[in-house]
């Protein structure tokens, strides 16, 4: 799984509920995806269900290029985590919702935010801090989601390369290779309806960078705890998510031939 996600240096939130989602039946926990009762539809509109259950997280495969902060990428060691249920956002989160929130709270705007390549109303808001993704979480009522639940979030539970399946195809996000007649930037949250993870998550892979809550450490997968693991500190950005689901990739073409 990729662990940079983006074709351009922006940041985007993407966020978890903060509510947890109880007991499940044991052979529901087994499922790529989940049913959700009418009453928790309505309740979080928007959002889907990820079950309680074990992932693999990681991979361990070894890059030997130079992508901007990142070289000699390893992801690994792959190793099984357990979490409890909880829901995350089925889209980014867009610039009108930012604007919203901005309007109501009287919270700065992003620099890029007269940018048209990046600025229509259901286009996701990027240019963002992670202090700006966690305030913005808070105001929803919501918080950033640990590494841990974006990923399985992005993969499911069958240790997949990318949120559709094993191998890469350069349609189903939007990414570098991607782009139509040298076009770079940004596309409608939800463009790509067969690049969705396995739980209906879109654009987890491709159209922008996530922030999520952990710091990031080079070296925390081995003593991470295997239940609910919440990072070295609280906070951090998705660079460390080199896994091949979430990224929106300068270099798919690299990534192909470690496949």
């Amino acid at each position: 799984m990729s662990k940079y996600k983006g074709f351009i240096i922006l940041l985007i939130v993407y966020l978890v509920g903060a509510y947890l989602a109880g007991k499940l039946l044991a052979e529901e926990e087994k499922r790529p995806t989940s049913k959700e009762s009418p009453a928790a539809v309505d309740k979080y509109p928007d959002m889907v269900l990820i079950p309680a259950g074990e992932f693999t997280m990681g991979d361990n495969t070894r890059y030997n290029w130079t992508f901007m902060l990142a070289y000699n990428i390893y992801d690994g060691p792959e190793h099984v985590v357990y979490l409890d249920a909880y829901y995350i956002d089925k889209y980014e989160v867009t610039n009108e919702q930012y604007k919203k929130f901005a309007e109501e709270t009287g919270y700065r705007m992003p620099r890029c935010w007269n940018d048209a390549r990046f600025n229509r109303p259901n286009y996701p808001i990027v240019g963002i801090t992670w202090d700006d993704a966690g305030a913005y979480a808070k105001w929803a009522g919501k918080r950033l989601p640990t590494e841990a639940e974006w990923e399985k979030a992005a993969r499911g539970t069958d240790k997949r390369l990318w949120p559709w399946g094993n191998k890469f195809n350069k349609y189903k996000c939007n990414v570098w290779e991607s782009g139509e007649d040298g076009l770079r930037a940004t596309k409608p949250v939800g463009s790509y309806e067969n690049g969705k993870s396995p739980y209906g998550c879109y654009d987890m892979a491709g159209n922008i960078w996530e922030w999520c809550a952990d710091y990031y450490d080079q070296n925390y997968y081995y003593v991470s705890p295997s239940k609910n693991p919440q990072g070295d500190a609280p906070r951090g950005i998705a660079f460390r998510h080199m896994h091949r689901v979430r990224k929106s990739d300068f270099a798919a073409q690299k990534h192909l031939k470690n496949k």
